[in-house]
């Protein structure tokens, strides 16, 4: 058995698990940048900027996850290949849409056909990180949109009667108090990202749910080191306990940070912390 998990193929399946927190490390940061950024601009009072940052939640929202993976995919990297043959390949002279294809000059693919397949791996995997990026920013931007709003308006109002100016109130009050209300909406939003990881699947990238299957099925052709049956139950078992145990290191992190960004807040959080201290 031991020889068995030591494979060439058992590393891949080791491998795959820092693709799938890679892609967390990768991605959180850049959705809660979408969400900021789609949040901001759901409140501005410039009417089509209020329009686009509104649009944008509505949207994703209202689409079904998998359609909008399949369609950013497809459409990031034609974008990107289209853009590059405008650049690389200004006198080609057939048209790109050819029928049902898309067709461009070679100098603009992306990846080069040239180039090793450590680059096509990380160019899959940057196009699967923005993609989810860009979806779960919608989710992020509609829970930061409505912390913002729960913040009293008192308190925004007070700023502007000491003579702040708008933006300084959005930066030194509205913003650091609404990381409170913030966090309840993200942290479920965080247990849904890592129960989506197994979407990289769809969309090219072998990931841990690929691996599993490859290995835990019965032995083809491709695989004939360590012949035996149909394994698969034992590899999702695998993964079963490898995403509880994740989720409940998060749950403890984010309860922590909860504590600390209620401890002085008037809310219910940061009262019982206050009752608890004066016992």
């Amino acid at each position: 058995m031991a020889c068995y998990l030591t494979t060439v193929k058992h590393m891949s399946l080791y491998w795959s698990v820092l693709t799938v927190l890679s892609l967390l490390a990768i991605t959180a940061p850049l959705a809660l940048a979408f969400g900021f950024g789609g949040a901001t601009a759901a409140r501005a009072q410039f009417a089509p900027l209020r329009w686009i940052g509104k649009g944008y939640i509505a949207i994703v929202r209202g689409v079904p996850d998998i359609a909008l993976f399949l369609f950013f995919v497809i459409a990031l990297d034609q974008g990107i290949e289209y853009l590059r043959h405008q650049v690389l390949c200004p006198d080609w002279p057939d048209t790109i849409r050819q029928g049902n294809d898309f067709v461009v000059c070679q100098a603009a693919k992306v990846p080069l056909g040239t180039a090793p397949q450590w680059v096509h791996e990380v160019y899959g995997f940057m196009l699967a990180v923005l993609t989810f990026a860009i979806v779960f920013g919608a989710f992020a931007a509609n829970v930061l949109f409505g912390a913002m709003r729960a913040v009293p308006r008192a308190q925004l109002e007070t700023a502007e009667a000491y003579g702040m100016t708008r933006r300084q109130t959005f930066r030194r009050v509205l913003v650091p108090q609404m990381w409170v209300y913030a966090l309840p909406g993200l942290g479920n939003l965080w247990m849904v990202l890592i129960k989506a990881t197994p979407l990289l699947f769809l969309l090219g990238v072998e990931d841990i749910v690929y691996w599993a299957r490859e290995l835990g099925g019965t032995k083809t052709s491709r695989f004939t080191d360590y012949p035996h049956g149909d394994w698969r139950m034992w590899y999702f078992l695998a993964l079963l306990v490898f995403y509880l145990i994740f989720t409940r290191l998060s749950e403890v992190v984010l309860a922590r940070v909860m504590t600390r960004l209620t401890h002085g807040q008037a809310t219910a959080g940061g009262d019982v912390q206050r009752k608890a201290a004066a016992t």
